[in-house]
């Protein structure tokens, strides 16, 4: 099979999938190319209210290709980097289902989303001592926000792996399922995510992610949008809330 990037919307939810089942699903060249493009066109479609990023079959992402590596270790990383980039700025709510490995570049792309959930016998790592890489800066700051330095450094100077309890303590996990069950939970969860006010995910996003410059802008957008009134009027009518705004793509 083709290195790839599948990826599909059922419900409102986004599913995006790394496909190489050859290498663990390591990201060539061309999949991290893709990967911008594919979230833009998805942060674009109204009918996209959250997005799943997840791995083919047993395996999350075992990082980049190794070959990408060997041809320029630069135009590697900044492909990564952009990737990267582009996940931690889609606009509605992001959550990594990860089964098995996550490593390296695998964790790089989990890192960036909003929301982590693993299976119990999930294994996490950022490996590039194992190779002389210098992570990129962006990559560290971002892992340090997640997990603290002091893990950001246990990951980054031993290149270890450690698995999902470890991951759930650290913060690099929100939840750890049984094996088997992580595809019902995250089903469970981005069905309640789609249900929620898109105003006040987008406005938290932007805030928990260091925005500092745009409260009078949100306060405007929920004074406008009106759905504030109809969150209110819907707990006391005790009915579901038809909320109204939308990212804008």
């Amino acid at each position: 099979m083709e290195p790839q990037l599948l990826h599909s919307v059922t419900d409102s939810v986004a599913t995006v999938v790394v496909r190489h089942p050859a290498r663990r699903n390591a990201m060539t060249a061309a999949m991290w190319r893709a990967l911008p493009p594919l979230l833009g066109a998805l942060a674009a479609d109204g009918g996209v209210r959250a997005l799943v990023l997840t791995g083919d079959g047993g395996t999350f992402c075992a990082g980049a290709d190794i070959t990408t590596l060997r041809e320029s270790p630069e135009r590697a990383q900044h492909l990564a980097v952009r990737a990267e980039e582009a996940l931690a700025a889609f606009p509605k709510p992001t959550l990594a289902a990860v089964r098995g490995h996550c490593v390296g570049g695998g964790t790089q792309l989990a890192a960036a989303c909003d929301l982590r959930f693993a299976e119990e016998d999930a294994l996490f790592g950022v490996t590039p001592a194992k190779l002389g890489i210098v992570y990129p800066a962006a990559s560290t700051r971002r892992l340090v926000s997640l997990v603290g330095p002091a893990t950001t450094k246990y990951l980054l100077f031993s290149g270890e792996l450690i698995d999902a309890g470890r991951a759930l303590r650290s913060g690099l996990a929100d939840e750890v399922l049984p094996r088997g069950e992580l595809g019902k939970r995250v089903a469970e969860f981005t069905r309640i995510l789609v249900s929620r006010s898109q105003l006040t995910q987008a406005a938290a996003k932007e805030f928990a992610d260091g925005r500092t410059d745009r409260e009078a802008h949100w306060t405007g957008q929920a004074r406008a949008s009106g759905d504030t009134a109809e969150g209110v009027a819907a707990f006391l009518e005790r009915r579901q809330p038809r909320f109204t705004w939308t990212v804008q793509g």
